[in-house]
């Protein structure tokens, strides 16, 4: 009788914890199960590879850093012939979970965005026919392609399936507020639990939910007062024209935000405590205590989750048949400028 009753009040505990967990407006964050190893390393070679851009410097890693939090810790990042990025490079970490890709959501998933910078003359410079030729150009890749899709033809969708592939085994479990969440009350501060409390009776929970902590809806950056910068971008009004959709952003995933600074699409603020006075009073209208941002900012950082700990590839060399780099406009021992020609 003792012991059906211990195993009646566990059951009971379990089903009360799980309806905990279902009833708060965050989910917790679960480890990828990884199905398709080889198509993940091919993914990540790619994600490393710089001979992806015009200049063989810029990678999709230089803009996303794995060992930065997924972002380049720049207010905008740096392109092709040094050139100014338009907008705050968003983290690739929890990327998955968002509806949309880009800040402006004109990227449906992963694969689509994985194709915008390679061309873009702004981010890597160079051209999905050359970017194709120059992995193609090279046999340890067309082995790879072969084992993953059945044949060595390198093709920019099967080069952006890979790299999206990588790029969705990069989530950050296991941080203190998932602990919490699974029922570790000590594994967060008190101030990160008043901080929490605090984050849903604000309202911060209407943009900023699910496993991500954000990216699953749109909306006004400015929405009680004007938010004043000197960034062009004007979020989703580029992509569908339309005037209501002028200033209107994808919210941000807050999951590791403690790594992801500066903040917002113009990266114009670079500290938390700055970011939290800010969105309380142009999102809500409303002006924290210190006390309440030293919670709330609490509550953040016990967001940050475990970092994918990745073993950088070796990435196969070049050869007389790999389109040459162009890091400068012109080559800076001639006049003469250079062109993307095999090597000789």
């Amino acid at each position: 009788m003792t012991k059906l009753t211990s195993i009646t009040i566990f059951i009971a505990g379990i089903f009360a914890s799980a309806h905990a967990i279902s009833a708060e407006p965050i989910e917790v964050i679960k480890a990828v199960k990884v199905t398709e190893p080889e198509k993940v390393e091919l993914g990540k070679m790619l994600f490393f590879e710089p001979r992806l851009s015009k200049s063989g410097y810029i990678s999709c890693n230089s803009c996303h850093n794995l060992a930065t939090g997924g972002v380049d810790a720049l207010p905008t990042s740096v392109g092709h012939n040094w050139q100014q990025g338009p907008i705050n490079s968003p983290t690739v970490l929890n990327a998955n979970y968002m509806l949309a890709q880009f800040w402006d959501g004109r990227a449906s998933d992963l694969q689509a965005q994985a194709a915008g910078p390679i061309e873009n003359p702004k981010e890597m410079g160079y051209s999905h026919a050359l970017a194709t030729q120059t992995i193609a150009s090279m046999p340890a890749y067309r082995a790879h392609f072969a084992k993953v899709y059945g044949d060595e033809n390198v093709t920019i969708d099967r080069l952006t399936d890979a790299i999206s592939t990588f790029e969705k085994t990069l989530v950050t479990p296991n941080g203190p507020f998932d602990q919490y969440l699974l029922g570790k009350q000590d594994a967060i501060s008190v101030d990160a639990k008043a901080g929490y409390q605090l984050f849903k009776s604000k309202g911060c929970v209407s943009c900023h939910n699910g496993p991500a902590v954000g990216g699953t809806m749109y909306m006004k950056m400015g929405l009680i007062k004007p938010f004043h910068t000197n960034n062009p971008a004007e979020g989703r009004i580029a992509v569908t024209g339309k005037e209501a959709d002028k200033f209107v952003f994808k919210v941000p995933t807050l999951r590791n935000i403690e790594l992801t600074y500066p903040y917002f699409h113009d990266g114009s603020v670079w500290t938390l405590e700055e970011a939290v006075n800010t969105m309380a009073d142009i999102q809500l209208g409303q002006k924290l205590s210190d006390k309440e941002n030293l919670e709330m900012v609490a509550f953040l950082v016990s967001l940050t989750g475990d970092q994918p700990q990745i073993t950088l590839p070796i990435l196969p060399p070049s050869n007389k048949n790999t389109p040459r780099p162009v890091p400068f406009s012109h080559d800076p021992m001639s006049s003469k400028p250079v062109s993307s020609e095999p090597l000789k």
